[in-house]
């Protein structure tokens, strides 16, 4: 017998998430299932930022680790995103799956991952991305495609076959979380809302249901 896509998503969205009193539980929950059901990047979530006049940005980041009630993901320190990060210490990310018709909302303070970890971390990616966190100049004008490959040349030739450390303005932030809402799709659009806020770090989450 055949299962059809609705099903397939039925399933996958099956139980009460709004029974749950600790949301970094259920988040890394939804992590999980979105593994098994996403197409490409489950890990995919939009960092929003803001410049010093608080113009928002916004732009996609792969979220590296869910990692004692923190949210992980690198970046270049000196691109847009890094300066703004390291300037402001607060951000905001949103995680869509489309296949599990559900969304979480994330805002809080981000702060530089310790340098060890940031190593360890590097160290793990293709030689490749190594060698890219060498060559670009993230955020800033390229006069031409060219020009990029001339620096990954560069680079390339550099380290040889050796190792490649990291750069100093390529590390890590931790963002922690003072509100996390957890969203699911409902028929007519009677959606499933829930929110976790607490004041810092240390304090207890206050969890309240919202209107769709």
């Amino acid at each position: 017998m055949t299962t059809s896509k609705q099903d397939q998503t039925e399933a996958l969205t099956k139980g009460d998430f709004v029974e749950a009193t600790e949301p970094f539980q259920l988040v890394s929950e939804w992590f999980a299932d979105a593994q098994a059901s996403e197409p490409n990047d489950p890990n995919a979530g939009a960092l929003a930022t803001v410049d010093p006049d608080g113009l928002p940005n916004v732009r996609m980041v792969l979220v590296r680790g869910l990692d004692a009630g923190e949210f992980v993901f690198y970046t270049n320190y000196e691109s847009a995103k890094g300066r703004e990060l390291l300037s402001a210490g607060k951000a905001a990310l949103v995680f869509h799956w489309k296949s599990l018709r559900r969304q979480v909302r994330v805002r809080g303070l981000v702060a530089p991952v310790p340098a060890e970890e940031a190593d360890a971390y590097y160290q793990s990616r293709p030689r490749g991305s190594r060698i890219g966190a060498w060559a670009s100049q993230q955020s800033r004008p390229l006069e031409s495609r060219f020009a990029l490959e001339k620096e990954v040349a560069r680079f390339t030739a550099r380290f040889g076959i050796g190792e490649i450390p990291r750069p100093e303005h390529w590390s890590g932030f931790r963002l922690t979380p003072l509100e996390i809402e957890c969203w699911h799709d409902r028929p007519f659009r009677l959606h499933d809302r829930v929110v976790f806020r607490r004041e810092d770090a240390a304090a207890p989450w206050r969890k309240q249901r919202l209107y769709p």
